[in-house]
């Protein structure tokens, strides 16, 4: 029996590029390694105002028939209460809803497999309020990347960097602990 979970992100296409091997490998970790996982990008969320709207107004009619939807924000803007509210809203309209804001936000579980080469540490990486423009964007720039054109460095480079953080997936959860939490709460559910 097929399994349909639906992802839904701030910025679908960068983020999605981040997010879909990531709940794959996360799924498959706690028992639905053949999922079939769908990155919410019709219509597009434009940043956390704009996924919260879809998420309570545009996706349940639309993608209402996904056995699972997970929520990732950035962890600025969705704090817990607020995350626990939607979650209840949403199960009032029988869609499965976990909320996992990302601390700080979503291309932290890229910078993961890269950890060692941020210069501040991973614990003020965590709670870096410049996250992305300040340590992920500047990981791009390494060697590791210097085959990808400019264009291209953007999405491939975000694949290659969840590919390489995905290689150690318990030490992942160790350091990115709302992705533990997450995989706890999907195996409840399941």
């Amino acid at each position: 029996m097929s399994f349909n979970v639906l992802v839904i992100a701030e910025d679908p296409i960068y983020n999605g590029i981040i997010l879909k091997p990531l709940v794959s490998a996360i799924l498959a970790d706690a028992g639905k390694p053949r999922a079939n996982i769908r990155v919410a990008d019709k219509p597009r969320s434009r940043g956390y105002s704009d996924a919260l709207r879809l998420v309570r107004h545009g996706f349940p009619n639309r993608y209402g028939h996904h056995d699972l939807w997970l929520f990732f924000p950035d962890a600025d803007r969705a704090g817990p209460d607020a995350m626990t509210r939607l979650e209840s809203d949403l199960a009032k309209r029988s869609v499965r809803l976990l909320c996992c804001p990302a601390e700080p936000e979503v291309e932290i579980f890229a910078c993961f497999g890269f950890r060692h080469e941020i210069n501040i540490g991973w614990d003020e990486a965590r709670t870096h309020p410049r996250l992305k423009e300040e340590i992920f964007n500047p990981l791009l720039l390494q060697p590791e990347f210097r085959d990808l054109s400019l264009v291209h460095r953007s999405s491939k480079g975000r694949a290659r960097m969840i590919k390489k953080s995905l290689r150690n997936l318990p030490q992942l959860y160790r350091l990115c602990p709302e992705l533990a939490r997450l995989r706890l709460r999907i195996a409840e559910h399941l």
